[in-house]
């Protein structure tokens, strides 16, 4: 039986956290999941090596928001550094998930996005628990697209 941790944030605007948790569910039933919300992205590391290291996580996937301004930005890649670290320290996967403010141009389309997104990296972190680096060979050069329509391959 697997232990997934989620970590999602109250900054978000869309209810991530909970895509992940019925997803993972519905892929894999037998699993546990903890879920683990924090304030914002800065906050998610911490979060995500307490899931593995406190918790006995498996495999993380965290779920963060990240706004329009320059200063978001400089945080998302600091809070991207830190979960690179995470990884590193706890040999474990943690599968980041974030939707940026400016990346879509209605709420509509950021809605889609983080839905889609979340979807996705949350079938692909079961994947990598499951079957390890070989679970997603098959996929490998297709072009696949998390949050977007996937764009294929430039040659088979």
């Amino acid at each position: 039986m697997k232990k997934i941790g989620i970590v999602d944030t109250t900054f978000a605007r869309v209810d991530m956290g909970s895509i992940a948790e019925k997803t993972i569910k519905n892929e894999l039933p037998e699993a546990v999941v903890i879920r683990y919300t924090v304030p914002g992205i800065k906050d998610i590391p911490v979060a995500a090596k307490k899931l593995i290291e406190e918790y006995g996580c498996d495999g993380v996937i965290t779920l963060g928001w990240v706004g329009k301004e320059f200063i978001d930005k400089l945080s998302y890649v600091v809070a991207s550094m830190a979960l690179q670290l995470v990884q590193l320290l706890t040999n474990k996967h943690v599968i980041d998930v974030t939707v940026h403010e400016d990346e879509a141009k209605s709420d509509e389309e950021l809605l889609k996005i983080a839905i889609d997104r979340t979807i996705k990296h949350a079938k692909n972190l079961i994947t990598l628990l499951m079957k390890g680096g070989e679970g997603l060979r098959p996929y490998a050069g297709k072009g696949l697209r998390q949050g977007y329509p996937d764009v294929g391959p430039l040659r088979e």
